[in-house]
Parts: C-alpha cells; structure tokens; sequence
C-alpha cells in the first residue's frame, strides 16, 4: 500500500495557503475502498482484475471536466489504456483538502490555515483550482503505479525493471507483454524508489491531447443518476416552501387541505419551513400548494424592514456616500485627483441569480442512528457536518454519497437541501428525496451581490492613467460565505469586516501598471442572503475596470486594444491576449458605428480577452452577434476541456451581461422561473471563436475564466455602436 504523507501543490496561487496547510500534522492514512478484484494503490487509482483502472476524483463534476482532466493525468503517467479507465467520487480523507480552492474561492481573506479554520482545509471545489491542487499528486499516484507494475513484471521475467516500460495497460520489455490486471496483486506489495521519475518508460502520452471526455456516455444516453433521481426501498418524496428573506417565520398552514391530496403522507413543519411529504413528487407540491403556508416577514419596525429594489440600491448609495475601507493602495491618489480634468464614471450591478439547470436537491434515509445522504455538493464534508448539526446527530453518523452535479455555478457551497432532507428522514424515519421548485430555487438562492463603483482617474498629457481610484459597495459576501458554510471559521472570517471584505472587491486591482492607485470598500448591507456566484466579485469588478478603461481610451483618443496594451507595462501574456483575439476577429479599432468592443482579465493565473460584436435589437435589447476570445491558461492537459470551458463561460457571461438577474418586492425575488430572466436562447447565441494560446507556463485555472470579461466587451461593442455608455448590468438603454 503506498503512503503519502500531505499534499504538494503546483504553482500558481494559493502557495501561501499550502506552506500553512503544510504546518498541520497529517500522516493520513489512505480510506480509498477496494471492491473484490481491485488492488488499492494508495488513495488515488485502483486496478482491477479485469484491467480497469478507477480514479478517485475529490472534486464534484457539474461540467467543468474535473473527472476527465484529474484521470487523464494519472492515466498519462501510469500508462494506461484510456478505454479502460474509470472514475469515482474521492472518500472523505484529509489527503484530497483543497487549500488552493479555498484560497482563490475567499480571494485570500481567510489566511493562513491554522488561524483561519479548526482543522485543515475542507475537500472544495471551487477557485478553478483542480489542475492547480491537484496535479502532482495525481502524477505521482500514477507514476507510482507504473513504477511498481514495472517492479512486479520485471520480478517475473528476471529483468531490470527500469528498462520495463507501460504502454496502453500493459508492462512491455521487447517482446514480453503482461496487462497491469496480471500484475495489480503482486505490484501493490513492491516498494517505490527515490526519487520517483515522471514522463518515463511509456508515460507522456495523453496529457495534451483531447481525450473523450468520462462522463459524457452517461449524460448523453440519460443514465447518469443525480440526486434527485436516487430511489430507494420504502422512499417518499418531500416538496418545501420556506419564508421571505430577513427575519420571517412560519405562522400557519391549511393541513386538511393537504391531506385531502391522494398520496400525501404527512406535513413537517419548523420556524422558517414547511414541507409536504408524499408518495409521488406531484403530489407533495400539490399539497404544499394546497397548504397556502403563511410567514410572518418581520417588516415592523425592529424585526428587518421592506427589502425591495429600491432599498437595495439605497443601501449601496449610502455605503458610496460613507466611508470606506482600503483594500489596496499605491502611491499617492488623492493629489492626482483634485481639480478639474479628473474622469469619473458610476456603475451600477443587480442581484445575480444561479438558475443551475438542477434545482437545489438532496436523498436522505435514516436507519439505526445512521443518516445516509445523496446530494450535489463541492464540499462534501462541509455537507456532511451542516447535515449532522440539523439533524441533531453525531457527524460520524453520516455518510454522504456526492453525486454530479447538474450545474452549480457556486451553489452547491450552500447546504440547505442536505440540512432539510436530513431533518425530514430522522422525523419520517424512512427515505425520503427533497427536490426545490424551479420558484424556490431562485426566491431562495444566495444571490450575487448588487454592487455599485465610483471610478475616478487623472490622464497625463499623453494619455496614460496617473492615478486611478475604485471605490466599492458591496456587501461582506466572503465574510457571509465562510459563516455560512464553515462555522468552524473563526479569527480571521470573524474579524473580516473591520478590514474590509477581500472577496467583495476580488479582481478590482487593474492588471495595468498604473503608478498611483486605491481600492476601496464600501460595506453595504442589502438584506438580502449572498453567495458565490461563478467568477465571483470578478464578474462586476471586471466589468467596472474595463468599462472605466475604454472610458479612458475615449478620452485620451487613443483606439481601446493598443491603450490597453500600452497600459500593461510588463505584462505579456495579457498584452498577447488582447492582439491575439484584435487579429482574429478583424479589430477595426472600435470607431464609431462598428458594434466592437474589446476587455481582458487575469484571473486565477490565468489570462484572457475577449472581443465582441453588438448592437440594439428592435425591441432595444442587446443583439451579440460575434465573440472572440485568445486564452493563455498554461499547459493544457486537455485541450477539448478548455475549449469547453471557455465557450460556456462566454455564454454565462454573456447571460450575466443581458439577464439572469432579479429586482426584489417585499421580501422577495421578482424572479420566479427561466422565463424572468432574459436567459439567451439557441437563437441568441453568438458566432463564438475561441483560440488557446500555447504556453509552458504551470496551468492556471479556466471554468471561470471567461465569464468577467464578457459583460464589459459587450457593453463597449454597444457603445461604439450607437455612442451611448451604459454603465449598469444586466445592460438596458434605458438604464
């Protein structure tokens, strides 16, 4: 059995968070589980009798490829025949802690590990920070591996096992061939040298290619099982309505008229829910329908207030108005920017829905004090310990099943579902499925946060950015976030208002070396529950920046591309970025009338820009007929992946620019279904051209790399359409 002591992260960011995460005592021992006629090599791979080979994957796949990629690269270095592999869901182990994830996904504002959380850092997904955590220990685990079937092959045929080499599941010496399935048994009690080699004896032949991707068979012909699909012996299915935001609480339901639906079993009530249980889905909804449950919102005075979107763009005034906290500061801003000649520009952003094609969800069955759980999560041990304190029961009575996940954009962190279904089987003491109304899903979301900017900046005489100010309202959603999904955060989450809110302004430091330079945050309180959204605070810090930026062109009167490249100083890879994607999609400069608009981003040691092509349509509304992206996202492990991503992220932006957003009255979302949020449609999808820049550059993360960028290009595009700056998202004229 092979042991590892810890985890080594690649490059990137998050180093920090690694060499603290390297300070905890961690002899984990692996818990990877051998069915009959597997070997287990150590926490990562197993072999079976019949040649397959099963990767253990930590991170959830909602279609970013985190099961492709994390295999392909244990493939790659073991040697084995792609056909042949396979993936599982990682157990619950220390050994797969993402400290790079959690870093990123916080944008730094929980520090070092061992202050920041009691204990080491949870299995995540998030940060896009699967190749970055995770890709020497799956190098190692499969070059492990084929060094140790190499050992045992060689033992047989009494020959030197560094002249033994693997080639599509089999040892190979000149002509003598063993498949790994002869040999896992044998291999599993050798002993690995030092150092362990990678790229040798027949490793090297996948990563970079575009293999197929593992879990697309499954989705394609309809077998993949989602939490929601589970069904189980005796099981009952459960439909929930939950109060308004703020301080509400339950005050009355119609129970006869529940049990007057054929199948209703039985109607669970708490302070803050009700839910109506019945044999078939159909027919708990009716019933919860029929309950017609009444809440109490809190809306007199001392109990919360109205929150509506009229309140909420109130609050971010006055948290412009008050002052804010530093973030980040260089050089001297407030000289520059007295006087007359100093630019400035306001912007505006609403409440971001998820609206994941899978509704929130979760099985749950409790039997002799064990609660067993099925449920979409990127965090399933998180899931596991907010399931335990609902239910009132120890957290080693908890088993969780993490399943894939329909989408998730960020909010599979939140565990509500887990926590309800887990209450619903310990009462029911039967198995029960808790699938959330596509209504309920978006009235109970954890939104984006609205967020507003004042910008400010002083041009010299030749046009480049002297002083540059960003002020920020926006509320404390990293602080929220960590409250909500880790209790167990406590010094640095705790005290993270009085220093400002790192993931609320995450990504407002321009990538462009200006010499003097202030970020601010404004904390504004919006009575209204927020979360991680995919890009995070990125996806309207970017969209403040470079709108602010193509401003600044304007006024200096140079063309947008080569002020942005004449900005960036050093940067090279963003600088190639942006004349990469100006070649291909036939820059013109944006002059007047042409409909492009062009913006860049770094992110996650990543870096992208992104050209479109817009007008207004009849109706007013935004028309994108083209977006071109150039991606500098490091080695590629798999190309077909990246490409993926980006086209996805270019689509969630461009939703995000247009739509997927909500005002709010009394309490709640305006939004109700797919149909209130100005989704685009097949028809509405733009000619998307993406191009991946070579680079031997460590890999950066990519499933949200392509969304912050979007929003600004088409709100640049529409400018130089019609000569009219909209300056709020989702982007409307009459804004």
């Amino acid at each position: 059995m092979i042991s590892r002591r810890g985890i080594v992260a690649g490059g990137g960011a998050g180093i920090g968070l690694v060499v603290a995460w390297g300070l905890w005592p961690r002899d984990y021992a692996p818990t990877l589980v051998a069915n009959p006629g597997e070997t287990a090599f150590g926490a990562w791979l197993k072999i079976g009798s019949d040649g397959h080979v099963t990767v253990a994957v930590p991170q959830a796949e909602h279609g970013q490829g985190a099961y492709t990629a994390l295999a392909q690269i244990v493939a790659d270095e073991l040697g084995a025949d792609w056909r042949t592999v396979g993936v599982e869901p990682a157990p619950l182990n220390p050994l797969y802690a993402n400290p790079v994830g959690l870093n990123a996904l916080f944008e730094g504002m929980l520090g070092a590990i061992p202050d920041a959380v009691a204990g080491p850092a949870p299995m995540l997904t998030g940060g896009s920070s699967t190749i970055r955590m995770f890709e020497e220990a799956c190098r190692t685990a499969g070059a492990a591996a084929r060094v140790l079937l190499c050992k045992a092959a060689a033992r047989r045929w009494d020959a030197d096992w560094a002249q033994c080499r693997t080639e599509a599941g089999f040892v190979v010496a000149g002509a003598k061939r063993l498949r790994f399935a002869a040999l896992a048994e044998e291999a599993a009690r050798e002993t690995l040298p030092e150092p362990l080699a990678f790229g040798v004896q027949g490793a090297g032949r996948l990563v970079g290619t575009s293999v197929p991707r593992i879990d697309t068979p499954a989705k394609v012909d309809g077998s993949a099982n989602f939490a929601g699909d589970v069904r189980l012996a005796d099981m009952v299915h459960a439909a929930i309505r939950q109060g308004p935001v703020g301080d509400s609480r339950l005050v009355g339901v119609d129970r006869a008229a529940a049990e007057r639906i054929r199948g209703v079993v039985q109607v669970v009530e708490t302070p803050r829910w009700v839910a109506a249980i019945a044999t078939t889905g159909w027919a708990a909804q009716r019933a919860l329908d029929a309950m017609h449950p009444r809440f109490a919102t809190g809306l007199e005075p001392g109990r919360g207030g109205v929150v509506d979107s009229a309140s909420i763009d109130r609050a971010l005034t006055a948290a412009l108005d008050a002052p804010g906290i530093g973030m980040a500061k260089a050089g001297d801003v407030a000289g520059p920017l007295r006087g007359a000649g100093v630019v400035t520009a306001a912007y505006r952003v609403a409440l971001g829905v998820h609206a994941a094609i899978e509704t929130r969800s979760a099985t749950a069955s409790y039997r002799d004090g064990r609660l067993e759980l099925w449920v979409h999560t990127q965090a399933p041990g998180l899931a596991r310990a907010a399931a335990a304190r609902a239910a009132g029961i120890a957290e080693a009575q908890v088993v969780v099943h993490p399943m894939p996940v329909g989408g998730s954009f960020g909010a599979a962190l939140e565990h509500d579902a887990a926590e309800q279904a887990a209450v619903l089987a310990v009462t029911l003491k039967r198995p029960v499925s808790l699938v959330w109304s596509r209504g309920e899903d978006l009235l109970h979301d954890r939104y984006r946060p609205a967020a507003a900017a004042r910008m400010a900046a002083r041009l010299a005489p030749n046009g480049r950015i002297l002083a540059w100010r960003a002020q920020i309202a926006a509320p404390a959603t990293g602080a929220e976030l960590a409250r909500r999904i880790m209790p167990g955060a406590t010094t640095r989450a705790a005290t993270a208002m009085a220093r400002g809110d790192a993931y609320a302004v995450g990504g407002a430091l321009p990538a462009y070396a200006i010499p003097a330079y202030a970020i601010d945050h404004h904390v504004a309180d919006l009575g209204v529950p927020t979360g991680h959204l995919r890009g995070g605070a990125h996806g309207y810090t970017a969209f403040f920046t470079e709108s602010f930026v193509d401003e600044l062109a304007r006024v200096a009167g140079t063309e947008p591309m080569s002020y942005r490249i004449g900005m960036l100083g050093g940067g090279a890879r963003l600088a190639r970025c942006l004349s990469t994607a100006a070649s291909l999609g036939g820059w013109d400069g944006g002059v007047a009338g042409s409909g492009q608009g062009i913006a860049c981003h770094a992110f996650r040691g990543s870096f992208i820009a992104v050209m479109a092509e817009a007008h207004p349509g009849a109706d007013g509304r935004p028309v994108v007929e083209r977006l071109v992206a150039a991606v500098d996202c490091g080695a590629h492990i798999n190309p077909d992946l990246i490409r993926q991503q980006i086209e996805g992220g270019l689509i969630f932006g461009m939703a995000t620019a247009l739509g997927a957003a909500t005002g709010f009255t009394r309490n709640l979302a305006d939004a109700r279904g797919f149909a209130d949020l100005a989704l685009p449609r097949l028809a509405d999808t733009p000619d998307i051209t993406v191009e991946l820049i070579r680079s031997d550059e460590a890999p950066g993360g990519v499933g949200e790399l392509a969304v912050p960028p979007v929003a600004p290009a088409i709100a640049n595009a529409l400018f130089s359409a019609t000569g009219f700056r909209i300056r709020n998202l989702p982007l409307r004229p009459s804004a």
